[in-house]
């Protein structure tokens, strides 16, 4: 896989995903459509902004709180879910956090796996992404 400046991997899609986590199925969804775009041998990157940045917080654990409906239900979290994901397709999935937005909300403790840059680098992932897909509030 080529790699274009600051060694940003060239992908078929960049997902943009931006806003609050929990307000709603967006998350679930983007994390569908990449499992699905993956499987479908797609090469793609994923840019965290926002409160997003917190879905790849170490201090997340393996599991989800447990769920009052199901007590003794596992479920994974999201840092549990990305870092399959990761771990599933290297060299195929790239995930990168927004450094000032993680800095603002106090998010510093990403997984090694993913890499924070600053906002003013996004148009070298938008240019390096062969089509760009922008999913939360604007």
């Amino acid at each position: 896989m080529a790699r274009g400046r600051k060694g940003i991997p060239h992908t078929d899609v960049l997902v943009t995903l931006m806003g609050s986590p929990h307000g709603s199925d967006m998350v679930t969804s983007v994390l569908r459509l990449v499992e699905e775009m993956l499987r479908q041998d797609a090469a793609v990157q994923v840019w965290a902004c926002g409160y997003a940045t917190m879905l790849t917080q170490e201090g997340l654990g393996e599991s989800k709180p447990r769920n009052l409906a199901n007590w003794s239900g596992d479920y994974p979290s999201t840092l549990t879910v990305i870092r399959g994901m990761l771990a599933a397709h290297p060299g195929r999935l790239h995930w990168y956090g927004c450094r000032f937005c993680s800095d603002e909300r106090g998010a510093v403790a990403h997984i090694p796996e993913v890499r924070l840059r600053a906002p003013s680098a996004f148009a070298e992932n938008v240019a390096a992404a062969d089509k760009t897909l922008f999913v939360g509030v604007l």
